[in-house]
């Protein structure tokens, strides 16, 4: 059967797909066009761009952890595949399949910048507010936790009541 009983595999792999190709285009734009360059304003007062690696994770946390890091992303992309296969054809919501599908590329996208470069690429900058510099994987795997909440308090599918 290819329709809709396919359709919440599909668009989580497919989103997770999409993640990883921007992040990693946008990561080589970054370091091609950014790297030993002053930041460039994108959106004046709000974002700029600006180019560094981080061999650790969110806010530096384990910097220098490079190897152990990219085991992690490994292992939250398998378990996450994992995941999206088992629930296969069941019904769940598109807050779930959009979680699943932004998390998967985000760990993905990360993961491949610890494998291959020994650090991960950010070229984000929020302005005026000192927050760390990050990139298009770290959004999504923001909006993945954001999408897992969503669905914590969503109504299971074809059911009219709250979890």
């Amino acid at each position: 059967m290819s329709g809709p009983a396919r359709s919440p595999r599909r668009l989580s792999l497919g989103l997770a797909a999409a993640v990883v190709l921007a992040d990693q285009l946008t990561k080589a734009w970054a370091s091609d066009h950014l790297a030993g360059r002053p930041a460039r304003p994108f959106i004046p007062g709000l974002l700029e761009f600006t180019h560094t690696t981080n061999t650790g994770a969110a806010f530096s946390l384990f910097s220098g952890s490079s190897t152990l890091l990219g085991l992690v992303s490994l292992a939250v992309a398998v378990g996450v595949t994992v995941w999206i296969w088992r629930q296969g054809r069941a019904p769940h919501s598109l807050a779930r399949g959009l979680a699943l599908g932004l998390l998967l590329g985000g760990a993905i996208g990360n993961g491949i910048d610890r494998w291959r470069l020994g650090a991960v690429v950010d070229f984000l900058a929020l302005m005026p507010v000192s927050f760390p510099v990050f990139n298009l994987a770290d959004v999504a795997i923001n909006l993945a936790v954001l999408c897992f909440v969503i669905d914590l308090f969503a109504p299971e599918p074809g059911d009219g009541r709250r979890r």
